[in-house]
C-alpha cells in the first residue's frame, strides 16, 4: 500500500496511516511555491520560518554557490573557518553589554536546547547542582525536540501527548504591563 509521502518518507506532524497525500512542490521563487500540477501557492509561513528572505533570493543563492564551491561544511568541533569567524564577529558587535560570543546551530530547537544546557552548566560551574528546572511562559513554543517540548506550554498544541516522557518544568503566565501594575 502506498503511503501519503511515498513508501519511505515520514512527514512531520502527520499520522501517516490516515492523512491525505501531500502536495508536491516542483519549484519556488520569492514567496511562491509552484506545485507539480502547475498551481501556485503563496507561502505565508516562509517554509516554517526558514525562508524569511523568500525562495531563490539571488544574493543568498550566489553566496551559497560560492561557499559550496569553496567548502560545503566544516564542523566547529576543534576547527574553525573564516566565514564562521567573520559572521560571529559581525554578530557580536550587535549584542548588548558583555554578550560577545556566538554559538551556531542548525535549527531553532537545537539552539534552544543548547541555551538550556548553557543555563544549567552556568549553575553547575558555580557548584549549585540542584538548579536544573526551567521556568517558561504559558502559551510559549520553543521547538519539537525533547527538551524544547518540555518547556513549551503543556496545554497547547500536541506536546501534552508527551506528558511523562518530557521532564516536568515550571510555567507562568506571560507578564503583561497591566498585570505588573496590579502587583
Amino acid at each position: 500500500m502506498a503511503r501519503p509521502g511515498g513508501n519511505h518518507l515520514w512527514l512531520p506532524y502527520t499520522q501517516m496511516q490516515t492523512t491525505a497525500p501531500p502536495l508536491t512542490a516542483a519549484r519556488t521563487a520569492g514567496t511562491s511555491i509552484t506545485l507539480d500540477d502547475g498551481r501556485q501557492l503563496d507561502d505565508g509561513v516562509a517554509s516554517w520560518w526558514t525562508a524569511c528572505h523568500g525562495y531563490n533570493h539571488p544574493e543568498i543563492a550566489a553566496a551559497v554557490r560560492r561557499q559550496l564551491d569553496e567548502m560545503p561544511h566544516i564542523m566547529l568541533g576543534g576547527m574553525v573557518h573564516r566565514p564562521a569567524l567573520e559572521l560571529s564577529e559581525a554578530l557580536a558587535t550587535c549584542l548588548p553589554g558583555d554578550l560577545d560570543h556566538v554559538f551556531f546551530s542548525e535549527s531553532g530547537s537545537v539552539a534552544v536546547e543548547v541555551a538550556l544546557k548553557m543555563a544549567i552548566q552556568y549553575w553547575l560551574n558555580k557548584g549549585q547542582m540542584g538548579k536544573t528546572h526551567i521556568l517558561s511562559f504559558t502559551g510559549g513554543y520553543h521547538g519539537d525536540t525533547q527538551a524544547t517540548m518540555a518547556i513549551c506550554d503543556p496545554e497547547e498544541g500536541m506536546h501534552h501527548l508527551f506528558t511523562g516522557f518530557c521532564r516536568a518544568n515550571m510555567y507562568s503566565p506571560f507578564p503583561s504591563r497591566l498585570r505588573m501594575r496590579r502587583l
